[in-house]
């Protein structure tokens, strides 16, 4: 076996033979995969969920002093 045929234990390195590496690249390039997304923000969702409930929230107290039920 030749150097370049053996995996190596560098996480850095590819694991895969160049032809699966090969399909594995050609397959992201295609269909839903294919479109570069921004990095997901957790902090940003949960800031927007506590803005929602917090708006839900008010928006149910003017409406039951509205209807009189405070």
């Amino acid at each position: 076996m030749e150097k370049d045929d053996v995996a190596t234990d560098d996480p850095n390195e590819t694991r895969l033979y160049p032809e699966d590496q090969a399909r594995v690249d050609g397959f992201l390039k295609r269909g839903v995969n294919s479109v570069e997304r921004k990095p997901f923000r957790p902090v940003l969702l949960i800031f927007l969920l506590i803005a929602v409930v917090t708006g839900f929230s008010l928006l149910s107290q003017i409406i039951a002093q509205w209807a009189g039920v405070y």
